[in-house]
């Protein structure tokens, strides 16, 4: 199929909202590193704080080959209106739990899209959805594993973890806000639309909660936390973009 105009902004609009999804994400990831409760969680938050930068790069890339700026340039000289991301990403770390149920929900949904991609019509975007699927795979195994086991913990633990997860989930249905362009990304056969994949995640996420003893909250259409995809953020994006990029914006021509 030839991609017109329309197409071409609607696959730009899909790919910057994954990549700042991506590099949002693994800063505040990278924010565990010395913090985590244990060790093993402090090396794992760490390492797929990298593997998300490296994906949120990777398809910083192909916006460029589609005409977009440099890699480093979109990702280090955008401000927070300029961002794709959704707000469940923005927000600072937390305590464990929180982080741990943004892990799993916001994974769990990347692992579905990715696999979705990976049929593509656009094949630079289909090769790097094959790419990351293994990355992706050990993500959503660690947060499942950690789920379950604190769901099933005692009073405490099990307390904690549904109450963050009744305040995380309207947050992770920003992820799935629909786009401008939805019905050309469907029609090129390029995406399937952010609605399949929210109905899809509803049932991958479904039995984890369920297996972990907890109650999947039922406000599956709450539109409070849309807006991020247009541009609108958090009062948490500006502070986290001006900390980022902080050493870039001394001199972007800089070699490293």
């Amino acid at each position: 199929m030839e991609y017109t105009e329309k197409h071409v902004l609607a696959l730009k609009e899909l790919l910057y909202k994954m990549a700042d999804d991506q590099l949002i994400l693994g800063h505040r990831n990278s924010e565990w590193t010395g913090l985590g409760p244990i060790l093993e969680e402090d090396i794992a938050f760490s390492s797929m704080a990298q593997d998300k930068i490296g994906q949120a790069q990777a398809l910083y890339e192909i916006l460029h080959e589609l005409g977009e700026g440099e890699p480093d340039t979109v990702a280090f000289m955008r401000n927070a209106e300029q961002f794709h991301c959704c707000h469940l990403v923005e927000i600072p770390i937390g305590e464990y739990d929180f982080s741990l149920l943004r892990h799993f929900l916001f994974d769990r949904a990347e692992q579905i899209r990715f696999d979705m991609l990976a049929q593509s019509s656009f094949e630079p975007l289909a090769q790097v959805a094959r790419k990351f699927r293994g990355e992706i795979k050990y993500h959503v195994m660690h947060a499942d594993v950690w789920v379950k086991q604190l769901g099933k913990g005692g009073s405490e633990s099990h307390g904690r973890m549904q109450d963050t997860l009744n305040s995380c989930f309207p947050m992770a249905l920003g992820i799935f806000e629909p786009g401008p362009y939805e019905a050309e990304l469907i029609e090129a056969g390029i995406f399937p639309g952010e609605l399949a994949l929210r109905n899809k995640w509803i049932e991958a996420i479904r039995p984890v909660i369920e297996s972990a003893g907890l109650r999947l909250p039922d406000q599956f259409d709450d539109t409070s936390a849309y807006g991020g995809r247009y541009g609108s953020h958090t009062e948490y994006l500006q502070p986290l973009l001006d900390e980022m990029t902080e050493v870039f914006r001394i001199d972007p021509a800089a070699e490293w």
